[in-house]
């Protein structure tokens, strides 16, 4: 459960006597992965966002994925140009890359690859974070493969 206390208070605490400026408290979004996850398939930070909305970027795109054992990706990633960064939280979750499979098996096992195509399977129930970059327009799933 997220706590947050008033600037004011959060400002007196540091000591700086300093508030928040409105400007800065537009571009501040506080919520919970597991409840924002599922309204765009897991990402909550991307290119994806409104431009208005603190979570967009061009920069970057993070993930909080839940799969259930056996859950796979429909299609591999191709022509892929991004990098990524996959961080087991819990469970056992296999990346699968041309020539090579990287098992994550304990909590905070993590891959980092830079413009490789890949698949992925959860071999247990898995909870992983992915962090993406670039952020760019053009790889998801479709819907026909997801069905």
């Amino acid at each position: 459960m997220i706590h947050e206390r008033p600037a004011a208070d959060a400002a007196r605490s540091c000591g700086t006597g300093l508030l928040t400026s409105p400007l800065v408290t537009e571009m501040i979004y506080v919520g919970n992965a597991g409840a924002d996850a599922p309204a765009n398939r897991g990402w909550l930070l991307g290119h994806f966002k409104p431009a208005d909305d603190a979570r967009h970027s061009d920069e970057v795109e993070i993930k909080w994925a839940v799969h259930a054992q056996g859950e796979r990706r429909a299609d591999w990633v191709v022509s892929e140009q991004r990098s990524a960064l996959i961080l087991l939280v819990s469970g056992r979750f296999r990346i699968d890359m041309p020539g090579r499979s990287v098992v994550l098996a304990e909590q905070g096992d993590y891959v980092v690859f830079h413009g490789v195509g890949h698949s992925w399977e959860a071999e247990d129930a898995s909870v992983v974070v992915a962090v993406r970059w670039p952020s760019i327009p053009g790889y998801a799933v479709s819907e026909e493969a997801r069905s």
